[in-house]
């Protein structure tokens, strides 16, 4: 598939007033997203995901690294307030409450993005109430505020906004983190039915893996502003082969109460300071297979599968564990039953 969003070698750095030093926040990370495909960004809090989503959008500059979409090279007055870009490329808040203006109408707010493409009031009112229809709203909510609404039916006004200009991409920061269990399932089924609909493309934010799951075809793991491992959702789900991607996914809460990970790796130790990250790979200071080479040299990625890379130079190590993670087709197994029941 040809790309539609190009990553390159994306670097960026936050300098520390009066410190002479910098967060290195983002470290060479590349990667590509298809038209009408998901890819995830996963990792901790803190690992770089939002800054990576905020310099595609443009919202801040990107330190070094090239950002194309739909051929063309992002910046340089390209991006997402740009003429030519707006309406293309659009942005859903992790927080829905702090995202929509409490004093203009769900209606209003719906249709707002289509005012500043220079489209008509009626056309924008009629399509407010297309998307909303779409979005499973009740038509009363068009003339609500948002703080008459819940948490659910606010983030889906937030990703209606989003959606009511067509865009060929649309990032999500985080879209289900501040939803409760229900709502959440209701969120993901409505992202996938959308982009079964309408071919968008989207970039998933999170540190949600049971969301991850269900709504990406691909995931790329961030650890410290490095891409550790990219692959296919169900393959990286099946065998991480990175041992972060392995404590990652171990970290997971399986619904069954009875049921605990037991993985034969432990990642153990402090994570590095991004302002004083170590030589060689970031994670050898946590790392119990990490030798000498580890903490010298960092490792680059290598192809292990269709689309599955993964920086480390022990990933054979890993891949032959008796068993990488315990009861985790027991965990996918009671996800899928909980996400049937919270969009029923």
């Amino acid at each position: 598939m040809t790309a539609m969003l190009d990553v390159q070698n994306l670097v960026k750095r936050f300098p520390l007033a009066g410190t002479g030093k910098v967060v290195q926040a983002v470290n060479g990370v590349s990667f590509t997203i298809a038209r009408g495909e998901t890819l995830s960004l996963v990792g901790e809090s803190g690992s770089g995901k939002t800054t990576v989503g905020r310099c595609i959008l443009g919202l801040i500059d990107a330190t070094a690294g090239d950002i194309e979409f739909d051929g063309k090279r992002m910046g340089r007055g390209r991006d997402i307030r740009s003429k030519v870009l707006r309406g293309r490329i659009q942005l859903v808040f992790q927080e829905p409450a702090e995202s929509l203006d409490p004093r203009i109408r769900v209606g209003e707010t719906l249709a707002e993005p289509l005012r500043h493409l220079g489209i008509g009031r009626a056309d924008r009112e009629k399509r407010a109430r297309e998307v909303a229809e779409h979005l499973g709203l009740p038509a009363r909510a068009l003339d609500q505020f948002p703080p008459e609404l819940s948490a659910g039916l606010q983030q889906r006004v937030g990703i209606g906004r989003a959606i009511i200009t067509r865009p060929e991409l649309v990032i999500l920061d985080e879209p289900t983190s501040a939803l409760d269990p229900t709502a959440r399932a209701e969120i993901v089924d409505l992202l996938i039915r959308l982009q079964a609909e309408f071919g968008t493309a989207y970039l998933l934010i999170t540190h949600d893996l049971s969301t991850v799951r269900f709504v990406s075809h691909r995931v790329a793991v961030l650890y410290l502003g490095t891409i550790v491992e990219e692959a296919p959702s169900e393959a990286l789900f099946a065998r991480p082969l990175h041992p972060y991607s392995v404590g990652l996914l171990a970290s997971v809460l399986l619904p069954d109460p009875t049921l605990t990970h037991t993985s034969a790796l432990r990642l153990e130790g402090e994570i590095p300071s991004p302002i004083d990250l170590p030589p060689g790979c970031p994670l050898a200071g946590r790392c119990p297979f990490a030798d000498t080479r580890c903490h010298a040299e960092r490792p680059a990625p290598v192809a292990v599968g269709p689309q599955h890379f993964v920086s480390c130079f022990h990933h054979q190590k890993i891949a032959a564990l008796d068993s990488t993670i315990d009861n985790f087709a027991r965990f996918q197994e009671e996800s899928t039953k909980l996400l049937s029941v919270g969009a029923g």
